[in-house]
């Protein structure tokens, strides 16, 4: 019987046939039930890269007791999705069994909580300024002084000789400057004189 009509066949005459040496039905029965076995490792340990080690182990291990597999005492699935579940077992007890004091501490590149308040109030209190500015000055600014574009560039962007980008750039970071005044302190901006 070919290999894809067995396809619906039951997964121990799969199993015979490779123990016999056939490849092709271990492949046919590779493609049949790993992806379950890896969705069930998965699941069970919710690491893609640990479930996919683990479906490997499992299905060598399948391969490995065929030649002693006796028909009719268990289901192929019901035993691999139990290596399967041993196998997650013994990976998560590992993982449990690792003392905390031993595992480096994962370098944290984020600000400190405080900072990112900070920040974000910053960002929040220049939003808000610029909103109030002009519109032709709030466009010179941000593209000056927030996207980093040189002035002969705005002015091309805004159809503007470059002393009036000049122009407009000063009169909106004076206006923002006044606008923020106020907030200085909250917002922890400190004079470092």
């Amino acid at each position: 019987m070919p290999l894809d009509a067995m396809h619906d066949s039951d997964d121990e005459a799969l199993l015979e046939l490779y123990a016999c040496g056939d490849a092709a039905a271990a492949r046919a029965l590779t493609a049949r039930l790993g992806p379950r076995v890896l969705s069930h490792a998965h699941r069970l340990l919710a690491d893609r890269a640990e479930a996919e080690d683990v479906t490997q182990e499992a299905l060598l291990r399948l391969w490995r007791i065929a030649p002693d597999w006796r028909r009719g005492e268990a289901k192929v699935t019901t035993w691999l999705y139990r290596v399967t579940a041993n196998l997650c077992t013994d990976r998560l007890r590992r993982r449990r069994g690792t003392d905390l004091d031993s595992v480096p501490e994962i370098a944290d590149d984020q600000p400190p909580v405080e900072v990112a308040l900070q920040r974000q109030a910053r960002e929040q209190a220049l939003q808000a300024a610029l909103m109030r500015l002009p519109e032709r000055q709030r466009q010179a600014v941000v593209l000056r002084h927030i996207e980093g574009l040189a002035n002969p560039e705005i002015g091309q962007i805004m159809d503007l000789t470059t002393r009036a980008v000049e122009s407009l750039t000063a009169r909106g970071k004076r206006s923002l400057e006044v606008m923020l005044l106020g907030q200085r302190e909250e917002l922890g901006l400190y004079d470092d004189t």
